[in-house]
């Protein structure tokens, strides 16, 4: 056994139990949490009746006449019969269960009081006045105030707040003509589900009308006939406080976007047609979803009475598409480009343009990043082309005539034009569509800006193919269609490309090119196609009556497809492998003016068109392009210019691509 433990001295142990003791309260101390300490009393907050000094006179004795199941009504001197009974137990389980009764009939100073009451406090000023009192106060009894006080706000800005038309010392309707001032159930109780499954009957007390046709709608049957309580009710629709006429946009958009509360899928597929798209951006000139399904008498699909069952669905149409034909009833109002098994032409049009967009921009921004690569390589190397700064060139060489640059410059003015205004209604639901929208004067002033765009757009193109015919004909039999000026794809292009490629991985020389290189080709012919892609789906769209008069109507929503994922093809092409092939190879940073000043230097010719260069100076024509340098006046007028269109592409490409990368994220 081990020794016992002895101390030096007697008092230590004592002192060691003492220190031991107060370290232990010390970490006691430390960890208790604040609220562990047993709160101080709250000051009392008065109650409204105490506040107000209301006489004190106790809710069973108001009670004991208003609870008479004997004596319910009461007729006043006029003649006017008035509902006076007050049901015991559902009142003190209402929210207003422990509220005074001479807090809201604040006029009654003893129990037998006078008859008719006079005018008393109102809801507004009672919950108003409660709040102010109770501000601050950690009671649970009031936890929603704030909620009541934000319904308040609502209420006051609503049509029901207003002056009545017919007698203005009156509101359109007052809380307690909506709500039953005794009877207003907690949250999840059973008396605000009872509320709620015959709000139809409170509405219908003023909007007789709009009850019965909800009456015998699909939403109505559901809620009044199979007690189905998360059907629509009134308020679903219209929203329960804030409510205003059905005319006002605000309105229409609310209630478009509250159909989406249950009919999620639907709205979804709605908001990427243009009619969704337009009505996100704010414009209401265009169909909604109760301009199709009708509103309080709204029908199922399949109902013959519904305004979109398939016998009246062309009548539909035509309340906005005049003379439309029979063409109509096949386009998918509800169309899903992700569902193959219901939507076959639309799934298919849908993935041929995705396969189309990765596949060009997979090879070309792999050209352009191996391009990039290897200019920098022989920059460091000391090769490639170089403008000295020092001894600026002497002798340009002609390009472009001004005929030419002037159709480039109207051609890219109307591209931008029509990427601003496409691209805006195309993602409605980002911030900087909303915003263009309005600068532009909305949706209904684009459009037009959008089709003027795209007349000066097809009149360069079919200006420019005129000129090109002519010139065919004027060469005659001496035209040559894969010559070295043509702008004929031939083998020497597919050989180019490949040649380019070995360049960039540093296998072979640079190729030499003559007056086009592949990659202008392939800038000059994708107009075509975006010219009868775009342009063909456009005056579809544009000319729907005349559209649906010999094709089938499910044409509109493969138009809308290709129309909309071609624009942002052509867009993100544009303004960034094009952009970088004229603008942004190292060789040309950080612009080319050729298209503003017509010319370029000699010996940049020299090093971009070497075959070109070569026939020219062996056939004796080289001189006839020489001219003298651009004033310096031209080239900043050239770079002004070249500049801002630059930088308006690179904004709309940024647009472009997150509006594209949002949706594909699903954001």
């Amino acid at each position: 056994m081990s020794p016992r433990l002895r101390f030096r001295h007697p008092w230590l142990p004592a002192v060691l139990a003492c220190g031991l003791l107060f370290a232990a309260g010390l970490v006691r101390a430390a960890s208790d949490e604040p609220g562990d300490a047993a709160p101080a009393p709250a000051e009392k907050v008065p109650t409204l009746a105490e506040a107000l000094d209301l006489p004190s006179i106790p809710n069973a004795r108001c009670l004991k006449c208003h609870n008479d199941e004997d004596e319910k009504t009461s007729e006043r001197d006029d003649g006017t019969i008035v509902d006076i009974y007050v049901d015991r137990e559902r009142f003190e389980h209402s929210v207003h269960g422990k509220q005074p009764c001479v807090g809201c009939h604040n006029t009654v100073k003893k129990a037998i009081h006078e008859i008719p009451l006079p005018k008393s406090i109102g809801c507004v000023a009672c919950h108003l006045k409660t709040a102010e009192l109770q501000y601050g106060s950690t009671d649970p009894e009031y936890r929603r105030l704030d909620v009541v006080l934000s319904q308040i706000d609502g209420y006051m800005a609503s049509v029901h707040a207003r002056p009545n038309l017919l007698d203005q010392s009156k509101t359109n309707a007052t809380c307690y003509d909506c709500h039953d001032g005794h009877n207003i159930g907690t949250v999840g109780s059973a008396a605000r589900a009872e509320h709620r499954s015959r709000i139809h009957e409170v509405c219908g007390r003023c909007h007789e009308e709009q009850k019965d046709h909800y009456a015998k709608s699909v939403h109505g049957i559901a809620v009044i006939e199979k007690q189905n309580a998360g059907s629509a009710i009134c308020s679903d629709c219209h929203t329960p406080h804030n409510i205003d006429s059905p005319d006002r946009t605000k309105v229409k958009l609310t209630i478009t976007e509250n159909c989406g509360s249950c009919h999620q899928k639907q709205v979804e597929t709605y908001e990427k047609s243009y009619h969704g798209q337009v009505v996100r951006l704010g414009y209401t000139h265009t169909a909604k979803c109760y301009d199709c399904h009708g509103s309080h008498g709204i029908m199922d699909v399949d109902d013959p009475a519904s305004k979109v069952h398939p016998n009246n669905r062309l009548e539909t149409c035509r309340q906005c598409h005049e003379g439309a034909p029979e063409g109509f009833l096949g386009f998918h109002a509800h169309g899903d480009a992700n569902d193959f098994e219901n939507y076959p032409e639309m799934w298919i049009a849908a993935r041929f343009m995705e396969v189309l967009i990765i596949g060009v921009f997979l090879f070309f921004w792999t050209h352009m990043l191996l391009w990039i690569y290897r200019e920098w390589r022989e920059r460091k190397e000391g090769k490639g082309y170089r403008l000295d700064p020092d001894n600026p060139p002497q002798v340009y060489f002609r390009r472009f005539s001004g005929g030419w640059r002037l159709a480039h410059g109207v051609l890219a003015i109307a591209v931008m034009t029509l990427v601003l205004t496409g691209t805006a209604v195309l993602f409605a639901e980002q911030a900087w569509a909303q915003y263009v929208m309005n600068l532009l004067g909305g949706p209904k002033v684009a459009a037009v800006i959008h089709r003027v765009a795209a007349v000066t757009f097809a009149t360069v193109f079919f200006g420019h193919l005129i000129v090109v015919i002519l010139n065919i004909a004027r060469a005659g039999k001496g035209f040559r269609w894969f010559g070295p000026t043509s702008m004929v794809p031939n083998w020497q292009d597919i050989r180019d490309i490949g040649a380019m490629f070995k360049w960039f991985l540093g296998m072979a020389p640079r190729p030499k090119f003559d007056r086009w290189s592949y990659w202008e080709k392939f800038d000059y012919w994708a107009p075509f196609w975006g010219m009868m892609i775009i342009g063909l789906s456009g005056l579809m769209l544009w000319f729907p009556t005349v559209t649906a008069s010999f094709l089938p109507g499910w044409v509109f929503n493969i138009a809308t497809i290709v129309h909309a994922e071609e624009a942002i093809l052509a867009a993100v092409f544009l303004f960034t492998v094009h952009y970088f092939n004229v603008h942004f190879r190292p060789e040309k940073w950080p612009m080319d003016i050729v298209m503003a000043t017509g010319a370029v230097p000699l010996e940049e010719f020299k090093h971009e068109h070497a075959l070109e260069y070569e026939r020219l100076k062996a056939s004796g024509e080289l001189e006839k392009y020489l001219i003298k340098p651009p004033t310096e006046r031209a080239r900043q007028a050239g770079r002004k210019v070249t500049g801002w269109m630059i930088v308006i592409g690179l904004i709309l490409a940024g647009l472009v691509l997150k509006g594209y990368f949002d949706v594909l994220s699903g954001h």
